[in-house]
């Protein structure tokens, strides 16, 4: 009766949370890049030593400038696994509306 009764506490705490949580908002960051267009062109990106895949299957992800804070920050490429029947296409900076837009890299068939 006693583990009973701590079951009903428990499931009740559970859907107490989820109600109460239910309506966050989770914004990001201060300073995050939300796709917005910048006035400052993004820099040459950096020269990046690849080498070689640490195992089979793995994919190059270059790096690339992000926007933070107000400025453009250099973010390293790595070696990650890939997806079969993929390619990988890198994050870009587009010319538009008179500034700049980072396209987020993504996978493509």
């Amino acid at each position: 009766m006693k583990s009973l009764r701590g079951l009903q506490a428990g499931a009740g705490a559970v859907l107490l949370a989820g109600a109460l949580l239910g309506g966050c908002v989770v914004a990001p960051a201060p300073g995050y890049y939300g796709g917005t267009v910048v006035t400052l062109a993004p820099p040459a990106p950096q020269v990046e030593v690849v080498g070689v895949a640490p195992t089979p299957g793995y994919v190059w992800f270059g790096g690339y400038w992000n926007w933070v804070g107000g400025r453009h920050v250099w973010v390293p490429g790595y070696w990650g696994p890939g997806r079969p029947g993929y390619r990988w296409v890198p994050h870009a900076w587009v010319r538009e509306g008179g500034g700049w837009r980072m396209h987020e890299g993504h996978w493509a068939r």
